[in-house]
């Protein structure tokens, strides 16, 4: 049962570790990929789904895009990975499009697989009036069977004959919506937001959609992610900014410790705002506001997480430099006997530390302290300098009963720190997965 409430539409003040506080932004009600100026999206139902869901999804600009991306470092590679790193190693200034398909992955596909895909760019490229290598491809699903091109012919032709209508804003915007819900597979709700970021030279807007629910863990970007914006960027900073903004958002989340042979996020800035990100100031917000938005859409994966009933934060502080830190909270996120406590409500904070201790990090024992807790509510501490303290054990089982809740682990050797999201392993997960083909 998934517990977890809508995101609050208002005004941000959103700090982030490695960025100034302060930075303020709107985050648009309902936003989505197509809210950035000169941006669309269309998702219509191919055949690929049962019962006539949406399964393939098209995001066009009306204009040339920078582009920047990170793809998964899984050594087995889809198609469409394979043809994007191709693609942008020829074209990172002048993107056009990105078409995305659900319930097939492409991958372990050989030749034949390949060569769908290159079809696919070439069928999007004429449905739309463009190039091929203005198409980019994202494929989601079931690894090791061909794509069904009669089924991907018809649907990118029809979804390039409604993108060539004229549409109201209003429309636009639930058509971005629906591509977000286009490329959900095991996901139980689609991922989408927006935000418009004030700069000096003018207000510019960043939309993102993903997918993600299992085969989640911090080896890239372990999903599927279009971002968008109408700012004017140049591709070389783009793909700083982006790298930047994965490495503490979609690198720092963890459902079940796979990563995926698909995993790819794309970045596409269009500059039909008119507005430059230039200077250092307009640098520093806008980087601010990607990094929220790729932060948010990486804790609505874990939220989303395959069979997750809690969502949980692991804060780990005083390691040597915060590259330990990470490694630290990342082994905790993700070992199975912390998850499945989580899942029981029950709080083992003796498998925390266990899990810590494994990580390959040098740290004291005996100088480490943890504390948990409910968001907004005062820290109850459990281990202080390796020794248990005196806490009641309904106490600590009430906040790990919660469905959202933090863990906090100190271990004494420095500054470093370090911020992870990840879910339980329940029962359900299992169930998901065993029977994720049929």
């Amino acid at each position: 049962m998934r517990v977890f409430g809508e995101f609050i539409r208002e005004i941000c003040v959103y700090p982030h570790p490695i960025f100034p506080k302060g930075a303020m932004f709107n985050l648009l009600p309902q936003g989505s990929v197509s809210s950035p100026a000169g941006f669309t999206a269309v998702a219509i139902p191919t055949g690929l789904k049962k019962d006539k869901q949406l399964d393939l999804a098209l995001v066009y600009s009306e204009r040339d895009c920078a582009c920047a991306a990170v793809f998964t470092t899984n050594q087995v590679v889809a198609a469409p990975v394979i043809v994007d790193r191709e693609t942008l190693a020829m074209n990172n200034t002048a993107i056009r499009a990105v078409v995305a398909n659900a319930k097939n992955a492409n991958a372990c596909t050989g030749e034949p697989g390949l060569a769908s895909a290159r079809e696919t760019q070439r069928l999007t490229a004429v449905a739309l009036d463009i190039r091929p290598d203005q198409v980019l491809l994202l494929s989601t699903g079931v690894i090791g069977v061909q794509l069904p091109m009669d089924k991907i012919r018809a649907g990118v032709e029809t979804a390039g004959a409604i993108l060539q209508r004229k549409e109201a804003k209003e429309q636009r915007e639930e058509r971005g919506r629906e591509a977000a819900q286009a490329i959900m597979t095991t996901d139980t709700r689609p991922k989408h937001l927006a935000v418009a970021v004030e700069l000096p030279g003018g207000v510019v807007t960043i939309g993102g959609m993903a997918k993600g629910a299992g085969m989640i863990h911090p080896n890239m970007a372990t999903m599927l992610a279009v971002i968008t914006t109408d700012a004017r960027i140049a591709p070389d900073v783009l793909q700083t900014m982006l790298g930047t903004a994965v490495h503490h958002s979609f690198n720092r989340i963890s459902v079940d410790g796979d990563t995926s042979t698909n995993d790819t996020v794309l970045l596409l800035a269009n500059g039909v705002s008119g507005t430059a990100v230039a200077d250092a100031h307009s640098h520093t917000l806008f980087t601010d506001a990607l990094a929220f938005v790729c932060t948010e859409l990486a804790k609505m994966i874990v939220k989303d997480g395959e069979g997750a009933t809690k969502f949980v934060e692991i804060q780990v502080t005083g390691a040597a430099t915060d590259a330990d830190a990470h490694a630290i909270a990342n082994t905790i996120a993700t070992s199975p006997l912390v998850k499945t406590a989580f899942a029981g409500s029950d709080p083992n904070w003796g498998r925390i530390l266990a899990a810590a201790g494994r990580a390959g990090i040098p740290f004291n024992q005996n100088e480490t302290s943890l504390w948990v807790n409910i968001p907004g509510a005062k820290r109850r501490q459990l281990v202080a300098q390796g020794t248990p303290t005196d806490y009641q054990e309904v106490d600590a089982a009430h906040i790990f009963a919660q469905p959202e809740f933090q863990v906090k682990l100190q271990v004494g050797m420095g500054m470093g720190t370090a911020v992870v999201w990840t879910c339980d392993l329940s029962q359900e997960y299992v169930s998901i997965n065993a029977d994720y083909r049929t």
